[in-house]
């Protein structure tokens, strides 16, 4: 448990905040008082709807998280984060035998892996100054690989890795790392998953990611599969390891 932090009053920027978990939790920080977001994607028209709807308190950046430039140039712009949302994300589904999964790996792990590290890596010292917070928002595929998703799994993996380091390296400088390890969500990234699997609305899990943060809990798991998977996987991550390779089984 790490401390707890006020929403209301920050100042907060979320990365792929045009839709999906991004968007929900752009509007969920909002909602709490947040004092303004900076809310990111690569088109910055694809915010004009947040924009309108909460005026000045949200300030529209274009940010490809795979682009160095674009990313100092953030970090040079929005130099009043209190808050680091890294939610950006790809997800391209593949087959282990496909010609191009070693080309899908790699762009998954731009976005999920490189990305967050540029965004760390830009606005530490920012975060550092303001005694501030890093979100990454995750996967439970990252904990234990769910072979559907072979190389996001893969790129999960890596960024929750980077969240511990990140966790351990800046303790001792007043910033706190929370990871977030959501299941199956209801955004376009799911929309071709099996029917086995439950999905949860975008708006619950960002309330959920909030109460977190709020609370200073290290390791966020905010719908029901992915609460349920985090006890399993902390009692036992073989059963979880196995469990996902059943699902292979399962007819769609």
């Amino acid at each position: 448990m790490q401390g707890a932090t006020r929403i209301e009053g920050s100042v907060a920027l979320v990365t792929g905040a045009n839709r999906g978990i991004g968007r929900a939790i752009t509007e969920a920080l909002l909602a709490r008082g947040a004092e303004k977001v900076y809310a990111t994607a690569r088109d910055p028209k694809t915010l004009a709807v947040l924009q309108e709807r909460y005026g000045s308190r949200v300030v529209a950046l274009r940010l490809d998280v795979t682009d160095a430039d674009q990313v100092a140039e953030v970090a040079r712009e929005a130099t009043d984060v209190d808050v680091l949302i890294n939610n950006a994300g790809a997800f391209e589904p593949t087959e282990l035998t496909d010609e191009a999964i070693v080309d899908v790996a790699r762009r998954e792990m731009e976005v999920n892996y490189f990305g967050a590290l540029r965004m760390l890596q830009r606005f530490g010292d920012t975060l550092v100054r303001r005694g501030g917070v890093i979100v990454n928002v995750g996967s439970a595929a990252g904990l234990t690989n769910v072979p559907l998703q072979p190389t996001y799994s893969a790129s999960k993996a890596a960024q929750h890795s980077l969240t511990q380091a990140s966790r351990a390296l800046l303790a001792g400088r007043g910033v706190t790392v929370h990871g977030v390890y959501p299941g199956p969500v209801d955004t376009d990234m799911t929309k071709d998953l099996p029917p086995q699997f439950e999905k949860t609305a975008p708006e619950d899990v960002a309330n959920e990611v909030l109460d977190g943060v709020e609370a200073g809990t290290e390791d966020i798991f905010p719908d029901p599969f992915a609460m349920a998977f985090g006890e399993q996987f902390h009692s036992s991550p073989k059963s979880v390891e196995r469990q996902m390779a059943a699902i292979v089984a399962i007819p769609a």
